[in-house]
Parts: C-alpha cells; sequence; structure tokens
C-alpha cells in the first residue's frame, strides 16, 4: 500500500521473522479490491534485507505486536524502527466474509497511517522520526495482542 500512497517519496518493502510459503489469498483479495497492484508480491523473510546488496532502509516499521518484540536484526544504517500493531487479519475465524472483513479493517487502518506517514514534513521524518511514527502507529485500531508477525521496510527513493 505504502509503494503506491508513498510514490515518489518512499520505496516500500514487506518481509517478516516467519513467512508463510505464499501471501494469505485474502490478503490479495482485499489488496485487488481496493486497488493496488499484486503482481510479484510473495512472502518472504526479512533476511533477504540484511543482503549486502539490499536497499538501504530509513524505517522499519512492525505492524504485529509479536514483531515488536522480536529481536529484530542489525539493520545497515541503523535505520529508525517504529511499531504499527493492527488486529492480525489472518488469525480471523469465521465464514469467508467474516475473514475478509478483517482483511479489509486491517487494511483502512494500515492505509489511514499511510496517509499519516506521507503526509509528515520531510525534515519531522529526518530529526524525529520515531516519535512521529510511533505516534502514528497509535492511531486508531492499534492492536492489543497481534500475533502474527510482519513488518515493513521504508526507504527514501533513489535520487534520479
Amino acid at each position: 500500500m505504502l509503494a503506491k500512497e508513498g510514490a515518489g517519496k518512499f520505496r516500500a518493502f514487506s518481509a517478516g521473522s516467519h513467512p508463510k510459503e505464499q501471501v494469505n489469498p485474502l490478503a490479495i483479495a482485499t489488496l485487488e479490491k481496493l486497488g493496488y497492484p499484486t503482481d510479484g508480491l510473495r512472502s518472504k523473510s526479512w533476511d533477504e534485507f540484511e543482503a549486502p546488496d539490499a536497499p538501504s532502509m530509513d524505517f522499519v516499521i512492525t505492524v504485529c505486536d509479536n514483531a515488536a518484540g522480536e529481536v529484530c536484526p542489525i539493520w545497515p544504517g541503523h535505520p529508525v524502527r517504529a511499531h504499527w500493531g493492527v488486529e492480525d487479519p489472518a488469525a480471523a475465524k469465521g465464514s469467508r466474509d467474516e475473514r475478509l472483513n478483517a482483511f479489509a479493517t486491517a487494511a483502512r487502518h494500515m492505509k489511514n497511517r499511510i496517509a499519516q506517514l506521507i503526509l509528515l514534513p520531510r525534515e519531522s521524518l529526518n530529526a524525529d522520526a520515531a516519535r512521529a511514527l510511533n505516534a502514528i502507529g497509535q492511531s486508531e485500531g492499534a492492536s492489543t495482542g497481534a500475533v502474527s508477525l510482519g513488518s515493513v521496510r521504508v526507504s527514501s527513493p533513489e535520487p534520479p
């Protein structure tokens, strides 16, 4: 979502500490319904971003509560870390429609947070990024105990 909404201001990557074999089909359905591209999405480990040729990260934002408490790798460049916990939609029970609703709710909360991130002045991202990013994570929909692991890596766009 950030890759599309923040195009030109941010490059976004997603990975987790315990990736599944594939992206959850309900996540794909939710993104497609909201008009986000899904081509090329795959479940991947955050270990991919420790490699010497990996993109440089300015921020690492965890989105599930267990990931916030985990020992994260030491990222090259020591990016700012923040937590934007949302209830894990993959843990939702019930009918397909009820589970899709959980994904839609999580997507709405993330889209709202992404909109706040994009509106931050560039200087606040440099000088006081951790406080600003964590404040966004406390906005509507902040979780109280999600179980899935995941994170978003954000970097500034490469210079033209």
